[in-house]
């Protein structure tokens, strides 16, 4: 439908929405009826009530006479603020006897007519323009009410009148006092949406500058964002969707709830944080779709739903078991006996309790069995509506299940991880004895293959059974194998499984739920080479790096107190000042006794050197016998292995070394670096590096540095879960500058400016007021105006360098601390202003943009679709195509046989592309007029000098069609010269011969 010019402004956009949801079956409100005292539309709320429940309001006109209006309304507003908008909505009130409905809920079934009847007299309400407060003439865009009582604000933004959803968060930040009763916690509204024509936000609860906004939106290609929409805004779904009556209402019944939290103040005493949960879209999305098809298909189908660390999988769980326990299908039967969760996290047994209570107002719909059989088998056969169980168990239930083939159950099973706290890998409990590191890493190794997989039990448990009529799984993960795929998967049209739902890693990463642990990955050698330069270079002489960073160490693959003085070093000088001081680490170790040896070379360390506030903890099952000496974890450490993730979660210990222990299923978001010293590949390598992925208030990054693995071999494993790869390797310093003169020589901001902006920036906070903040914004401000001025091409040059200078600047950062007061202004000043510049249609800013490599040159990143969502099969990276005619046979075979000769002097495994790199090459010189007029007029001695100077400007020129191959070439004086030695002879004589 094509917009007029008047519904592309604020305005018409709001009459757009509003006359949307009128035409839908809402009821138009009046911005006069709404009653600021009790901050509710008084008039819809008693026709509600005199429509629905005359005989009572009767009653209660007799009881209160004249003041009748008055005496429910005060009543009202005291059960609000006492018990809260959601419970008052679902289970009404009490007035002098008299009990109140505030709302009616669609029944499970349709057989319940009275219920249906009621349920089609709920008055839903939208209000634009409202003036919510006593103190002021604030008004909000706009407001739905449900039978008077509010429960979702809406502030809308237009882009063509240069606001977006941004401009409507800071609105809810800056000028919504949440003292404002419309606006208090729990009180009246449930949730706050900041919405424009392309993005959605939205919160549950308004605290000024601290109010969390969380993206309501429904991704775009694997990543964040929306999709196009062809029949309007792409944020249509908003109101076409969500906020249609039997969708509004469906949430306020079936899925917000208070969560609750026990948690310690600084001085040790508990209280108890609610917050109330609102579902994401994608939890929505899930559950519905899910909740659909197997209402059409009934019991016998099973579904995989892949959804990455961050989405919220507990909160997912608990709203699909109580909706597949309740879920009728068509003809109105019930679809499941019973609902069984398989999960081994203790929070969903106590979050399924506690939301389900506040959905339903029962005790007893959930039970755990945490006794014996004799427990479950009761529970199974008294139709116990959600059943609660352990991995552990999951044979012997599947067992059961499948001897009651007259019941239908639904089998909800939790990511299964190999190994949350090694409990389960009995193959490693037994004692190791090796007579060095090199067996001792092959032997756990071994055990390891042979360890107690849970996701391997239940595949086979499933397959011993086969498929069963009288059962649906629904098995949730971040990262399915591909047996569980064929197992659980929808078989798409091209005959392959594929996930029934996808929420990918690289959404959960976009929309800020967990960080990118690939972002700041480094191998040692990368580690090494970047810390060298930074030290050699006069620009860095301020550089902080120490003698353990940059030193370089030929490490011999074993050697622990090489290893332990670079992590102790690289911790110190920056890990340890991440997340406000509390960052930790974990050192990732190839054996049990690896960790044990790394427990003493660390602590040996750090007392040789006579550093405080750093202390470490191991962790490995077992007994390790090493020189005589048994070793266990609870011995080392001093106590229980239980108390480890306490412990650890303490300001106490800051390094933790693991032997397969605490690889997956651990989540401690104070986790900032990883030292990997372990070959890790496929699922293993992204659940060890996804312990780093959660976030945390001042978490800003992670760090990964790898002495063992390669990053190609690491991008590899994350490509199926990741759907944008984005390992990069080390890059030159040098570039700060290159790239800081460019974005001076813009004119976008001038030096003057940026002083200015730092000296208000840097201000102590007691001493920062709100004109500070005026200035700042002013100063970006104007900065933001000249960039509109320039013409487009400058402004994309302007927008990708200062996203790469920001990457840039923050990565080198991770490798070593140095000071350059201009380079930090400019960081900081550069991080806002990209925030405010325009994004042009079809292009974003983003902070992971590719930043130049070594030598001046781009790294080309994974261009195909890595999705399992839509294409299963990876796409292969392509090698890189050259231009030019056919090499000749001969050439081919003296090409080939350089590459032959380079490959086995040098133990590398060049192919057929690094060969057409040389062959690439050798056409330059062919073309280059001077070089073969050298060639004519010197000896092959004088030609030689000329030769290796041109050959290394051709090398550089060429870096970014085969990074590998030329990288090498150019870090690696004696692989050079043995290229430059192979290619002299034949390069003289084709110049002299002018072919």
């Amino acid at each position: 439908m094509a917009k007029t010019p008047a519904e592309l402004l604020e305005k018409g956009f709001e009459e757009y929405i509003q006359e949307h949801l009128l035409n839908s079956g809402y009821v138009k409100g009046d911005p006069a009826d709404y009653n600021k005292e009790f901050a509710l539309d008084a008039k819809v709320l008693f026709e509600f009530l005199e429509d629905t429940q005359p005989k009572k309001m009767e009653k209660l006109r007799e009881i209160y006479k004249d003041q009748y209006r008055f005496k429910i309304l005060s009543r009202l507003n005291r059960e609000l603020n006492n018990r809260g908008m959601i419970d008052v909505l679902r289970h009404g009130i009490k007035d002098y006897g008299v009990y109140l409905d505030l709302a009616y809920f669609q029944p499970a079934s349709k057989l319940n007519e009275e219920m249906v009847r009621l349920y089609k007299k709920n008055r839903i309400s939208v209000t634009r323009q409202v003036r919510y407060s006593t103190k002021s003439e604030n008004s909000i865009d706009m407001l739905i009410c449900v039978n008077g009582l509010p429960a979702t604000v809406l502030e809308l933004k237009n882009p063509f009148t240069g606001q977006t959803y941004e401009d409507a968060i800071m609105q809810y930040k800056q000028d919504r006092n949440p003292n404002e009763l419309l606006f208090q916690f729990k009180k009246r509204a449930i949730v706050f949406f900041a919405a424009d024509t392309s993005e959605v936000y939205m919160t549950t609860r308004l605290a000024g500058d601290k109010t969390f906004f969380l993206p309501f939106n429904k991704g775009k290609d694997g990543g964040r964002g929306n999709p196009e929409n062809p029949n309007g805004f792409k944020t249509a779904y908003l109101w076409e969707e969500i906020l249609q009556k039997d969708s509004l209402m469906d949430i306020l019944k079936r899925f917000v709830f208070i969560e609750t939290e026990e948690k310690k103040d600084i001085d040790g005493k508990t209280y108890i944080s609610e917050k109330v949960i609102f579902p994401r879209y994608h939890q929505l999305d899930v559950v519905r779709k899910l909740e659909a098809d197997v209402r059409e298909k009934r019991a016998g189908t099973n579904y995989l739903v892949q959804h990455s660390a961050g989405s919220g999988k507990t909160n997912s769980i608990s709203w699909l078991a109580h909706r597949l326990a309740n879920l009728h299908d068509n003809e109105d039967n019930s679809v499941f006996d019973s609902v069984i969760v398989i999960t081994d996290r203790r929070v969903l047994d106590r979050q399924l309790q506690e939301s389900i209570y506040q959905l339903e107002h029962k005790h007893g719909v959930v039970q755990k069995i945490d006794k014996d059989s004799n427990q479950l088998v009761e529970a199974l056969k008294s139709g116990t509506r959600i059943i609660i169980s352990t991995l552990q168990k999951f044979p012997f239930i599947i067992e059961k299940v499948g001897e009651l083939e007259n019941r239908k159950y639904a089998v909800i099973i939790d990511e299964a991880h190999s190994s949350s706290t090694g409990e389960n890998m009995a193959s490693l409990q037994e004692v190791l004895s090796a007579s060095s590191l090199e067996e001792a890493a092959r032997l756990d190794e071994e055990l390891e293959g042979k360890g107690y997989d849970p996701e391997e039990e239940i595949l086979n448990t499933i397959k011993k059974r086969g498929r069963q009529p009288n059962i649906s799984f629904f098995a949730f993960t971040a990262t399915p194998k591909a047996k569980t795929l064929e197992m659980f998967g929808t078989i798409g049209e091209d005959g392959l499984p594929h996930p029934f739902h996808l929420y990918s890693m690289r959404q959960a990463i976009e929309e800020g739920f967990i960080l990118d642990v690939l972002r700041n990955y480094v191998t040692y050698e990368t580690y090494f080479k970047l810390a060298k330069k930074i030290e050699d270079d006069p620009a860095f002489d301020k550089a902080k790096a120490t003698k353990a960073l940059t030193r370089y160490v030929s490490l011999h693959p074993h050697n622990i107190a090489q290893k332990t003085e670079i992590m102790v070093e690289h911790f110190r000088n920056v890990t340890s000042h991440k997340i406000g001081g509390r960052a930790k680490a974990m050192v990732v170790t190839s054996s049990r006794l690896h960790a044990v040896r790394y427990k003493h070379a660390f602590d040996e360390y750090i007392k040789k050197m006579g550093y405080k506030g750093l202390k470490t903890l191991v962790a490995f099952s077992g007994i390790v016998r090493d020189e005589g000496i048994e070793y266990t974890e609870s011995d080392m450490n001093g106590f229980k292995e239980s108390e480890l993730p306490d412990r650890f979660a303490t300001d106490e210990y800051q390094v933790l070394l693991v032997a397969e222990k605490y690889q997956t299923g651990f989540d401690q978001p104070l986790l900032h670096t990883m030292y990997v010293d372990k070959k890790l590949s496929g699922v293993k390598a992204v659940q060890t590096l996804s312990r780093l992925n959660r976030t945390y208030q001042g978490k800003e990054d992670t760090f990964v540095l790898d002495f063992v693995n390669k990053a190609e071999d690491i991008q590899e494993s994350f490509k199926p879960y990741y759907e944008a790869t984005i390992v990069e390797e080390v890059t030159e310093p040098n570039l700060l500058y290159d790239i800081q003169t460019m974005l001076d020589a813009c004119g976008v901001y001038i030096k003057e400016e940026l002083d200015k902006f730092a000296y208000m920036y840097f201000k102590p906070k007691g001493k920062k007021n709100s004109k500070d903040r005026a200035v700042l914004n002013s100063l970006i401000d104007t900065a933001v105006e000249r960039f509109k001025k320039l013409d487009e091409e400058h402004k994309e040059d302007f927008s990708s360098q200062a996203a790469k200078y920001i990457r840039l600047y923050s990565f080198i950062l991770q490798i070593t601390p140095f000071e350059d007061i201009e380079l930090h202004k400019l960081y900081v000043y550069l991080t806002y202003l990209l925030k405010k510049l325009p994004k042009e249609k079809g292009s974003s800013i983003h902070l992971a943009d590719e930043i130049a490599m070594e030598y001046y040159t781009a790294k080309k990143t994974f261009e195909g679709s890595i999705s399992l969502g839509e294409n299963y099969e990876n796409v292969p990276v392509s090698p890189p195509r050259y231009g030019g005619g056919m090499v000749r046979e001969s050439e081919e075979e003296y090409l080939s046989s350089i590459i032959e000769r380079l490959n086995e002097r040098f133990g590398t495994d060049f192919t057929k592309a690094d060969q057409l790199s040389v062959e690439q090459i050798k056409e330059e010189f062919a073309a280059d007029k001077d070089l073969v007029l050298k060639a004519k007029t010197n000896t092959i001695d004088d030609f030689k000098l000329a030769f290796e100077k041109v050959f290394i400007n051709k090398v550089v020129d060429r870096m970014d069609q085969n990074r590998t191959f030329f990288t090498r070439v150019l870090d690696d004086e004696q692989f050079r010269n043995a290229l430059m030695e192979y290619m002299l002879t034949e390069t003289y004589e084709k110049l002299n011969r002018g072919a």
